[in-house]
């Protein structure tokens, strides 16, 4: 189960890295600016955002597996089309279509997640899933290189087709439904669900800080380069060794997570974290008013805490957030991962400015800041006190005024 999950959380996000190493070559093939060939990568997250708000509330009405098996029937035959793409413009679509297939295993994995397991185990189980596929995402751009080097960049569309048929047939052999049959259809329908999903101050809480922890990671990937390479004189080369400690510490708090969230509540966990991931913002900007932050190890080693105390606040988040309302787990993940990959976009561009628009990292390190502290806000603010047995409570009464209602 847990290499299933795995594959089909990380088949979509890792076709997205294989491909970017490829990113000049199509470009010179095709005859095309770099900024159009980007398009296969820009409209690919596009696709990743929109499937999510629209795969997991029919998930919650028509059950994960004949969604998820349609989803990635969906990312074969567009991978079919992206081999076959004769210019640039039939491969963006057929990527989109790739990524509008691909993203149903991103948020069917979150939902699959709640329905096997209970509310003080759904934190370590996410963060044991994305610990597994950080591994794998950090090497695919790795392999798509050799790929590109070796066989052409068409190799890469091959494998990635080929990956997707190979999840398709471990989903249909091995992983049986896990909605309850009495919870196929969830009341009266996505608009319903929503109503009292956002009725609720619990789940807007735990959802901002999941999403707002995500937009820390998007602003700081989007200003790093402009920082070590413009602001700093170094090569890209460079940059992307340094880049790479920042997922070694996610990866390390999503290890750190799975061992010790059997003792501690989801709560709990996230305060750690939000602790870790505020005092390594504040250390940053502290570098940058004193001249430090000049040099990439002051960065990037400080920046490690932010990114280890990041794993702790998004994946227990996420697991307080599906646990409001469970039969409405589907669309709760497709709300976070919508949020979370239409916004980080944007967030992205904001770090982009900030780092090439001053001479200091200091303005990007002090979004870090507030979205630390917005992070932290939503958790005082709208959070109740009390911990699971509250929300728990508050998942009977939203279900009582749901009955209510209709």
């Amino acid at each position: 189960m847990l290499l299933l999950l795995v594959a089909m959380t990380g088949v979509a996000p890792i076709s997205l890295y294989m491909l970017v190493p490829a990113l000049p070559e199509l470009a010179r093939v095709f005859g095309r600016d770099i900024s159009i060939a980007q398009m296969t990568v820009s409209l690919y997250m596009v696709g990743l955002a929109f499937s999510q708000l629209i795969m997991g509330p029919l998930s919650d009405r028509f059950g994960r597996r004949p969604v998820l098996l349609a989803g990635l029937c969906l990312m074969v035959l567009a991978g079919v089309g992206s081999i076959f793409a004769e210019t640039l413009p039939q491969l963006i679509a057929a990527r989109f279509f790739q990524a509008l297939g691909g993203a149903t295993g991103m948020v069917m994995s979150r939902a699959i997640i709640r329905d096997l397991y209970p509310r003080d185990r759904v934190g370590a189980m996410i963060s044991l899933v994305i610990a597994v596929m950080m591994i794998a995402q950090m090497l695919s751009p790795l392999a798509g290189g050799l790929l590109e080097t070796g066989l052409g960049w068409r190799a890469i569309l091959y494998v990635i087709t080929a990956a997707s048929l190979a999840v398709i047939v471990g989903i249909a052999v091995l992983l049986p439904e896990t909605r309850r049959v009495s919870d196929n259809v969830s009341g009266a329908g996505f608009v319903a669900d929503v109503k009292v999903l956002t009725g609720s101050r619990a789940f807007i809480g735990y959802l901002l800080c999941y999403v707002i922890a995500s937009w820390i990671i998007f602003t700081f990937a989007g200003g790093g380069p402009y920082v070590v390479v413009t602001q700093m004189g170094r090569t890209s080369a460079e940059y992307g060794a340094w880049f790479a400690t920042s997922g070694l510490a996610y990866l390390l708090g999503n290890l750190c997570c799975v061992r010790f969230a059997p003792r501690r509540s989801i709560e709990h966990l996230i305060w750690f974290g939000l602790t870790l991931q505020l005092g390594g913002a504040l250390l940053n900007v502290v570098w940058g008013l004193t001249g430090l932050n000049q040099q990439p190890a002051w960065l990037f080693l400080t920046h490690m805490i932010v990114m280890f105390g990041n794993a702790f606040v998004m994946s227990n988040s996420a697991a307080g957030a599906l646990s409001i309302r469970p039969q409405s787990a589907g669309s709760a993940s497709g709300m976070m991962g919508f949020l979370q990959m239409g916004l980080g976009a944007l967030c992205s561009q904001f770090g982009a400015w900030l780092g090439g628009n001053f001479a200091t990292p200091v303005p990007l390190n002090i979004a870090l800041v507030v979205l630390s502290c917005g992070c932290a806000a939503c958790m005082v603010l709208l959070v109740p006190r009390g911990g699971a047995v509250a929300t728990e409570e508050l998942i009977e009464k939203v279900e009582e005024e749901d009955t209510g209602l209709l």
